[in-house]
């Protein structure tokens, strides 16, 4: 691979805002959870307009401690969609609770009617994911778990910086009165707000912030860096088996000022993927990413689909290719029956997805984030382009071939 001419599948915007902040972290001589993460947090709940949010040491934990704070545990189900990371799905495990996976929709994310079909007497929880940052169906979601009282849980690992009907995607629908139970997000090295590792959980609900704050360091009354009492610093109390799910001050550094530049973030993306969309639109051999007028996508991935049947190629050579020529990739994501440890969950006949096993095969994500060039993104463009048409040129000839013959 010429390391000149390539483009990475990704590569962080990281500041020298951000460089000084972690630098004044490190010498004030606070660097676990602090008065950074308490900024950190503040901003956040700002920029949704959300009353509560805890900063958390990953989405995955954020998920978890939603679940265990909502006391979803054994005998209960939480319905979730196959095509996403194994986190998602673990975390139900984690709380005891058994997945059941819906199948998903032509935009990828999941289907409100597939949904009502997996509903059972043991369903607690609705637990939608944002795929590549393009809001889920929320208000179907919320008007099944109102007429069944479940709650819903939103993995917005993907969605910071999308907005839903007019909202920021983890504020709900204030003008219909409309919210999740708690909304997670990711922080890590790829998305487009990153502390490197790190997550946010949301919610409207104080009972429940309480108890996930609680949870999300030990299970002690009070966090560590503010643990006051008449009996001075050392006291504390442990009030539930918790985790150890906080984020460090240092990661904080660097998120608050990340979250500064989310919206500048989420406007490259948008004029990147459009440029994408331009480039690739005459392009048969590939499907464009869905969007909705009714949101702002966040443009966390780029996800194209491959029309199989006009390339003489799978999408893993496709990809080959493309890493030949110095394009990362990826692929979003391998659907969790496809993974041997699911097996037993996937194999039943109400968690069989067919939809979602069909688009996987087809799924490829290009480079999309803001420390690409636009040289860049047309360089990407122009080589799946290429590759494409001349699959499709090998395809056409064989096809004369066997027609002579």
């Amino acid at each position: 691979m010429n390391n000149e001419s390539s483009v990475p599948f990704h590569r962080p915007s990281i500041g020298e805002e951000e460089i000084g902040e972690v630098v004044q972290t490190l010498t004030s001589g606070w660097l676990t959870t602090g008065p950074r993460t308490a900024k950190f947090e503040a901003d956040f709940r700002k920029y949704l307009g959300v009353p509560h949010a805890m900063a958390t040491n990953s989405c995955t934990a954020a998920l978890h401690l939603a679940l265990a704070g909502l006391n979803i545990g054994s005998g209960a189900e939480v319905i979730t969609t196959p095509l996403t990371f194994c986190a998602t799905v673990n975390v139900i495990l984690h709380v005891g609770a058994t997945p059941v996976l819906a199948d998903v929709g032509a935009d990828g994310n999941m289907d409100p009617q597939s949904v009502r079909q997996r509903l059972t007497e043991r369903t607690r929880v609705i637990l939608p994911v944002h795929l590549a940052g393009l809001p889920c169906d929320m208000v179907s979601l919320w008007s099944i778990a109102r007429q069944h009282n479940l709650h819903v849980i939103e993995d917005c690992a993907h969605a910071a910086g999308a907005h839903y009907r007019g909202w920021p995607v983890g504020a709900g629908c204030p003008d219909t009165d409309d919210y999740s139970d708690a909304c997670a997000f990711s922080f890590y090295a790829t998305k487009n707000l990153t502390t490197g590792e790190g997550g946010m959980v949301t919610t409207h609900d104080g009972e429940l912030a309480d108890s996930m704050r609680i949870l999300c360091l030990h299970g002690i009354s009070k966090d560590a860096w503010n643990r006051y009492s008449d009996r001075g610093h050392w006291f504390y109390q442990v009030l539930a088996p918790g985790f150890k799910y906080n984020l460090s001050d240092i990661q904080s550094a660097i998120g608050i000022h990340q979250l500064r530049k989310l919206e500048s973030f989420i406007e490259t993306r948008r004029r990147y993927a459009q440029l994408y969309n331009t480039l690739l639109g005459d392009v048969e051999e590939v499907e464009l990413p869905h969007d909705k007028p009714d949101c702002r996508h966040a443009w966390h991935l780029y996800t194209l689909r491959l029309n199989l049947d006009k390339l003489s190629i799978g999408r893993d050579e496709f990809i080959e290719v493309l890493r030949a020529k110095g394009i990362g990739t990826s692929v979003h994501f391998i659907p969790i029956p496809l993974h041997p440890f699911f097996a037993a969950y996937s194999q039943r006949a109400a968690n069989r997805c067919p939809r979602a096993m069909a688009i996987y095969h087809r799924l490829i994500s290009l480079p999309l984030y803001p420390a690409m060039t636009e040289e860049q993104v047309r360089q990407v463009a122009d080589i799946t382009k290429e590759i494409a048409r001349r699959s499709r040129r090998t395809a056409m000839v064989a096809v004369r071939a066997a027609a002579a013959r």
